[in-house]
C-alpha cells in the first residue's frame, strides 16, 4: 500500500450485535488482532489495511508477551504501514485498546503516566508509540466483538494465530 490517505470518507454505521461492527464503508480500513498462548506466554498479532480493492495483511510474533500487548503490537503495525496523514477507521475486538486510546492515554499522560490508583502504566512503551502515531491521522476507532462472525476479524484472529505457529522463538 503506498501513500495511502483520502481525502473524504464514506461511513455508515451498522448494527453491532449482528457481529458486524459499526464503520463498515470506509474507504481506508485497519483490521487488528491480537493472540495469546497463556497469558502471558507466546503471542502474536495481525493487521489487515485496505484502501479501495488494495489490502495488506502483515502479522508477527513474540515468545513470551500478553494478549493485551499483541492487541497494541497490531494497531502499531497496522498505522505504521500507513505512508501519509490518512483518514482511518480501525476496528479491533480489544476494548481495552479502543477504550485506552480514546479514553485513558489523555489521562495517563496528565498523571505522568500513571493510574488513577497512582500506579505505573501497564504496557506504556507501546501506549507511547501508539499515541505518538495516531497524531499523524483522523482515527475512528470502532470495536466488533471478536469471534462473532466479522469476516475481517475472523481473518486477523486467524493471521495472529499463524503467527504464533510459525514463531522462530
Amino acid at each position: 500500500m503506498h501513500g495511502i490517505g483520502l481525502s473524504d470518507r464514506d461511513n455508515t454505521s451498522a448494527d453491532a450485535s449482528a457481529g458486524a461492527g459499526v464503520c463498515a464503508n470506509a474507504r481506508v480500513e485497519i483490521f487488528t488482532d491480537g493472540a495469546c498462548r497463556g497469558n502471558p506466554g507466546p503471542g502474536g498479532w495481525a493487521a489487515l489495511l485496505r484502501y479501495g480493492d488494495t489490502e495488506k495483511l502483515v502479522n508477527g510474533a513474540s515468545a513470551q508477551t500478553t494478549n493485551n500487548r499483541m492487541e497494541l503490537q497490531a494497531a502499531i503495525e497496522g498505522l505504521k504501514l500507513l505512508k501519509r496523514s490518512s483518514r482511518v477507521v480501525l476496528t479491533t475486538d480489544s476494548e481495552y485498546l479502543r477504550k485506552g486510546i480514546n479514553t485513558w492515554v489523555a489521562k495517563w499522560k496528565r498523571n505522568g503516566w500513571r493510574t488513577a490508583q497512582k500506579k505505573p502504566v501497564k504496557n506504556r512503551d507501546l501506549w507511547e508509540v501508539l499515541d505518538e502515531l495516531a497524531v499523524d491521522h483522523e482515527i475512528e476507532w470502532c470495536w466488533v466483538k471478536g469471534h462473532s462472525g466479522h469476516p475481517e476479524n475472523e481473518r486477523v484472529d486467524q493471521a495472529a494465530n499463524d503467527a504464533i505457529d510459525g514463531g522462530d522463538f
